[in-house]
């Protein structure tokens, strides 16, 4: 099975790159959150649809071609996300026969990950400013780099230095609570072997150096965002250059302008992971004063029947009911619903507290 389907360019709204695919997000469960430890038995619950392997990414830089080689290098990558938590997930596992690492700087194999959560586009580091005479100033690093897309540097595998570089103004989104990294492997610098690489970012629509004023992107299903990865392979301690730059965009410079990213759908949870019937709800108080609640019924699954308990002894049978409490407490409201596949009930012990 292919990890994309065919799209028309105009559903995704603004210009990306390769607008004939879209490839998706798989939603772990809350109860399933993989935990980045480098051991990929969390991500058995993701089909193999959700693979992206090397035969999607193409050589834009060396002039190789796409003679892709499995024995030389071959990469799978799933990505994954959570309602609820604005983080994006990665299992990373490549198999290179021959790993560069021994150096402290950019000389190292890398999975370089872009990402543009709210498909603002264009470009975002200096070095493609709009105004040219601001490309080599360092007050426009500060300004403008990785402000409204984030460029990521992994190096795989990290030794002696951080699990990633990342390339703009804004060092502080690769650190906890924002990211975290962990990797497997048993080679040493100059071998061959595999890597396990699992990770978490959060994407920003805003993102400038101080981390009180950032915006993070939310991520809800459906959504679409811009992103792409390009994986730099060394295979000579002693050159200078990367030996390949595959990238999924297909475009080199994918790593400086969020126009050239991919679309990526945050899907919604699989139905093998659901139970037939669930009940869930929200409510909203619309006049504190005179103790009147909006209630919206969220529940999962075939539904023909509602009843809700207001905690007040009243009750009622409508899908999105409001009502008027008489006098003020802490009560605690129930949802139980019923359909031809199962019921459940949802009960919220005081979130509904009224003067």
């Amino acid at each position: 099975m292919t990890p994309m389907f065919l799209l028309l360019a105009a559903t995704l709204g603004v210009g990306l790159e390769r607008p004939d695919v879209e490839f998706q997000v798989f939603q772990f469960p809350a109860n399933q959150i993989p935990r980045i430890d480098g051991d990929s038995s969390d991500w058995s619950i993701v089909p193999d649809s959700y693979s992206i392997g090397t035969g999607q990414l193409r050589e834009t830089v060396i002039g190789i071609g796409n003679k892709h080689d499995p024995r030389n290098l071959d990469v799978k990558v799933k990505v994954g996300w959570v309602k609820g938590l604005n983080h994006l997930y990665f299992l990373y596992e490549a198999h290179d026969n021959y790993w560069d690492f021994g150096q402290p700087g950019l000389h190292n194999d890398i999975f370089e990950l872009v990402v543009d959560g709210d498909l603002s586009g264009g470009p975002f580091i200096r070095q493609m400013h709009p105004n040219k005479q601001l490309r080599n100033r360092l007050d426009t690093h500060f300004l403008f780099h990785g402000v409204h897309a984030q460029n990521y540097h992994i190096f795989t595998p990290s030794v002696g230095k951080d699990w990633t570089m990342v390339w703009g103004c804004q060092p502080w989104i690769k650190d906890l609570p924002y990211a975290n990294a962990a990797t497997k492997y048993n080679f040493k610098h100059g071998e061959s072997g595999k890597l396990v690489l699992e990770f978490y970012v959060t994407p920003f629509d805003h993102a400038p150096p101080d981390p009180t004023r950032a915006i993070p992107t939310k991520l809800t299903e459906n959504k679409v965002i811009g992103m792409s990865w390009a994986v730099l392979d060394y295979d000579d301690e002693k050159s200078k250059t990367y030996a390949g730059f595959w990238n999924l965009s297909h475009k080199t410079t994918m790593y400086g302008d969020a126009s050239d990213l991919v679309a990526f759908r945050l899907m919604p949870i699989a139905k093998a992971l659901r139970k037939p019937v669930e009940a869930d709800w929200s409510f909203r108080v619309i006049s504190r004063k005179d103790r009147v609640v909006s209630f919206r019924d969220r529940s999962y699954g075939e539904i023909n029947s509602w009843n809700w308990d207001f905690g007040d002894g009243q009750s009622s049978t409508k899908r999105h009911p409001i009502h008027h409490y008489d006098k003020p407490g802490e009560f605690i409201v129930t949802l139980s619903v019923k359909g031809p596949h199962g019921k459940a009930r949802r009960a919220k012990v005081w979130d509904v507290t009224l003067p």
